[in-house]
């Protein structure tokens, strides 16, 4: 019985993450990164990826050795190695059992997929990432429920609220207006926004329509 969570987050210009500092100085888009651990030293990574660019790696500055491995034509296969331990944002995941199963890039925003155990994990990382990286931004979330059937897939689409709706959204949550006994009431949570109660009710119910809207339909059409 499955109870994870699929995750799609994006982080702008990153530190310490040659795939983005690649991408973003070449105006390309950067797929297909893979990489190994050196058997002999434990503790260097071999990383590889397909960047499609008008420029070659080379012709800017990047704080990595690249190697040209393979060519495509209009793209190629680069490779580089470095130390372990970093602090990239695919080793902030990795750090909690979660494989990155995805990641790409374009230009300096970098996207990663990954599928968190259950919604406590999910918030442990998404947790850490912020810490880390305050440019992260959750695009996309799907759960899998008890079954693996196509009913019981809800998937979620952020991009669907506008900004001042997730932000309401969002300090909502962070002052717990949605905790049951609640520590914070709507004139409160207005007020931290600096708008009106009316405003916030407004924005509050417009952005858990969009969402209630996106589940439910998700559940009787079995979103995919």
């Amino acid at each position: 019985m499955a109870s994870g969570i699929r995750a799609e987050v994006t982080i702008d210009d990153p530190p310490n993450c040659v795939v983005t500092a690649v991408a973003g100085e070449t105006d390309g888009n950067v797929h297909s990164v893979s990489k190994s651990t050196n058997p002999v030293a434990c503790d260097r990574v071999t990383e590889e990826f397909v960047l499609e660019a008008e420029t070659a790696p080379d012709e800017v500055d990047v704080e990595a050795d690249l190697s040209t491995i393979f060519s495509y034509g209009s793209s190629a296969v680069y490779r580089f190695d470095r130390e372990l331990g970093r602090g990239c944002p695919c080793e902030s995941v990795e750090r909690f059992d979660c494989p990155v199963t995805e990641v790409r890039a374009r230009g300096s925003s970098l996207h990663l997929t990954f599928h968190a155990p259950d919604m406590e994990g999910l918030q442990s990382i998404i947790g850490e990432l912020i810490e880390q990286y305050p440019t992260l931004d959750v695009k996309r979330l799907l759960q899998s429920e008890q079954e693996h059937s196509a009913g019981n897939l809800v998937f979620v689409d952020r991009s669907t609220l506008t900004d001042r709706q997730r932000e309401v959204l969002e300090t909502a949550h962070r002052m717990g207006y949605f905790d049951h006994p609640k520590r914070s009431n709507a004139g409160e949570v207005a007020a931290e926004l600096d708008i009106t109660g009316a405003t916030f009710a407004e924005h509050l119910a417009a952005a858990q329509s969009k969402l209630l809207d996106a589940i439910l339909d998700g559940e009787s059409t079995g979103v995919e």
